[in-house]
């Protein structure tokens, strides 16, 4: 009786990096269509159902200014319906970009483990691992960047009247946004309970601007946390590793580092946005006065 004798072949090296090569292409690719697409798609999205008009930057900042002395004059607390169209709008394009660079952010997360990973495991003074470093480093500064591109979008659409503001002309000098412009500022002088009755528009104003800080704020102490998170994990890697992989040890003391000082200047953020939600006022008569 005759036993059949199974041969293995030997492996393929060449498959893991074929992999990781297809894995790295396919992630470098979303990068880039996601980065289009947080250029270009949010006003589209954003416009459906406004009945248009509101996509370009100068048609928009006409339509606010217009809309704005109106909600002023009414002495209502309700936006009317001209206003509460750009407010719409305005929500719809920050939520846009939020979930775009959400996604972006957690593409080039991915891209550089997978960069770093590489860098780590190519040999020692080779020209492909400094290709993998260097790539690395500029997935890691673009995800920073996709971070805080995510963390404005989202304090844009919890208050998206107050992040309207900007477009306002604070510098008239004449015509109605002028006039507007000027009784706000009086009243924002004015110490609260002075006597001064505050205007229905105005209360809108100075809560939807704390409201801003508070999300920032919030977004703020969130991104700390984490990133101390990050840095923790770092740290307890960087002891756990031998002191003869000098490679490893650098990369991830760095990452540790980076995420301590990031941690410091995101406290600091929160710290300022909470104080300025404590008492929006002066810093909104700041901003209409042109100090921002």
């Amino acid at each position: 009786m005759t036993t059949a004798s199974h041969r293995t072949g030997p492996a393929d090296p060449s498959r893991p990096a074929t992999v990781h090569g297809r894995a790295l292409a396919l992630l470098g690719t979303a990068a880039a269509a996601l980065t289009v697409a947080f250029v270009l798609l949010p006003r589209t999205l954003a416009a459906r159902g406004t009945g248009g008009g509101l996509g370009e930057k100068e048609a928009l900042a006409a339509a606010l200014r217009e809309a704005f002395v109106a909600y002023w004059r009414s002495g209502e607390r309700g936006f009317p319906p001209d206003l509460d169209r750009v407010v719409a709008y305005w929500f719809r394009y920050h939520v846009a970009k939020a979930v775009i660079a959400a996604l972006l952010l957690a593409v080039l997360v991915a891209l550089g483990v997978l960069l770093w990973k590489a860098f780590l495991k190519s040999p020692l003074g080779a020209g492909k691992g400094f290709a993998f470093a260097t790539a690395g480093v500029l997935a890691t500064t673009l995800a920073l960047l996709s971070l805080a591109a995510v963390t404005a979008n989202v304090q844009g659409a919890a208050a998206p009247f107050a992040s309207l503001l900007p477009m306002l002309p604070t510098g008239a000098t004449e015509g109605e946004p002028a006039d507007a412009l000027d009784r706000i500022r009086q009243s924002l002088a004015a110490a609260p309970g002075a006597g001064d009755q505050v205007s229905p528009a105005l209360d809108v104003m100075i809560g939807d601007f704390a409201r801003y800080h508070e999300a920032m704020a919030v977004i703020a102490a969130a991104v700390a946390v984490g990133l101390i998170a990050l840095s923790a994990l770092s740290w307890r890697r960087f002891r756990r590793t031998a002191p003869a992989d000098r490679r490893t040890r650098r990369a991830v003391g760095a990452l540790g580092a980076l995420s301590v000082l990031s941690s410091l200047l995101v406290i600091v953020v929160a710290m300022a946005n909470t104080t300025t939600a404590a008492d929006p006022r002066p810093a909104l008569l700041a901003f209409f006065e042109g100090g921002w």
